[in-house]
């Protein structure tokens, strides 16, 4: 009975000098960025085929400069709809939110751009016209409406800080849309603002504003997606935006 009450005692000793240890390995686990939207975040035309997000991408660099487990999960082509699908019945993203301590969106870039080469194909280079079908086109949009569900159904999930990048131009200085694309962008990206001003602990990265016009350095030549220079400009707006400095 002695015997058995001493092996007792030693076996909770054992386990009560291990504890700590556990406890220190655990306090090193690598906190994590989860990078939800389209093709920016994943990188595209960056690596050396696009079925994978390009590790030169925005949310990568993060991760290398702050030390954080990434996990990526743009997808090129991916529209506001499709990203609070996802959000809203997919377990894969709910749960990579549910476990996140950071989380940056990127998304909205593809419908604005798919109705700003429309309106410019139909007013035919009248300026007066590009405008009044844009403006119809954006007061008929639901883009914004996913935005704010899409920060909403992010926020139910999490209490972590929150990116929203904006949309900066994607057009060269020599291509017409560039200058098309100029006027209206502050009043694209003023829904962002508007829309992170709502929640606590979302901020925006003023993707716009760190390019302004130097597409040529920051923006793959007849393309539309960031360069690795590109990139890493979103790497740094991010990062000051999360406060991780």
């Amino acid at each position: 009975m002695k015997k058995s009450l001493k092996m007792a005692a030693i076996i909770l000793l054992a386990g009560s000098l291990s504890a700590p240890a556990a406890f220190a390995q655990n306090g090193n686990v690598k906190e994590s960025l989860v990078a939800l939207g389209d093709s920016i975040p994943f990188g595209y035309n960056l690596g050396q085929n696009n079925r994978n997000p390009a590790k030169t991408a925005y949310p990568y660099l993060i991760g290398e400069e702050d030390d954080l487990r990434v996990r990526n999960l743009g997808i090129p082509g991916w529209q506001t709809d499709q990203l609070l699908a996802a959000l809203q019945s997919d377990q894969k993203y709910r749960q990579a939110i549910i476990h996140a301590d950071y989380v940056a969106v990127t998304i909205g870039n593809n419908y604005l751009l798919q109705i700003l080469l429309e309106t410019g194909a139909k007013s035919g280079g009248n300026q007066d016209l590009f405008n009044l079908l844009l403006q119809q086109k954006l007061a008929s949009s639901d883009v914004f409406a996913n935005l704010l569900s899409i920060l909403t159904q992010t926020r139910a999930l999490t209490d972590a800080p929150i990116v929203l990048y904006n949309v900066y131009n994607p057009f060269q200085l020599n291509d017409p849309l560039h200058y098309a694309a100029d006027p209206i962008l502050p009043l694209i990206n003023g829904q962002f603002a508007q829309l992170a001003s709502l929640f606590s602990g979302v901020s925006l990265a003023d993707a716009n504003a760190a390019f302004g016009n130097d597409q040529a350095i920051y923006v793959i030549l007849r393309d539309i997606h960031p360069t690795a220079a590109g990139q890493q400009v979103l790497s740094d707006i991010g990062i000051d935006a999360l406060g991780l400095d």
